[in-house]
């Protein structure tokens, strides 16, 4: 009796391992668009966002933000520091919570 229930399990185990072995995997890209979806939109967009957004930005206070907003618009999110409105390392603080969303 034992013996039967050894093999049906390993059977049983055998045809598992196989389907895994040979099914396709999950479309990743489905996933990571989502996931990438969910990302861009939480990016806070520098050409839109108020004063008060901007300042819950780290190093981003009421001069900074001021700046940003009379320097619209931006092209590129990095345009913050050729266009002298922040220092590279308030800029390297924020850039991957911002994006520059073209209308």
């Amino acid at each position: 009796m034992r013996t039967k229930l050894m093999q049906w399990t390993g059977a049983v185990g055998l045809a598992g391992w196989l389907v895994l072995a040979f099914s396709p995997p999950p479309p990743v890209t489905a996933v990571s668009s989502l996931a990438g979806a969910a990302e861009q939109a939480d990016l806070l967009d520098i050409n839109s966002a108020t004063v008060d957004q901007l300042k819950t930005l780290k190093g981003i206070g009421d001069a900074y933000a001021e700046k940003i907003i009379k320097g619209r618009p931006y092209a590129r999110k990095d345009e913050l520091v050729q266009k002298k409105i922040l220092p590279r390392a308030t800029y390297e603080q924020i850039k991957y919570k911002i994006i520059a969303k073209q209308k």
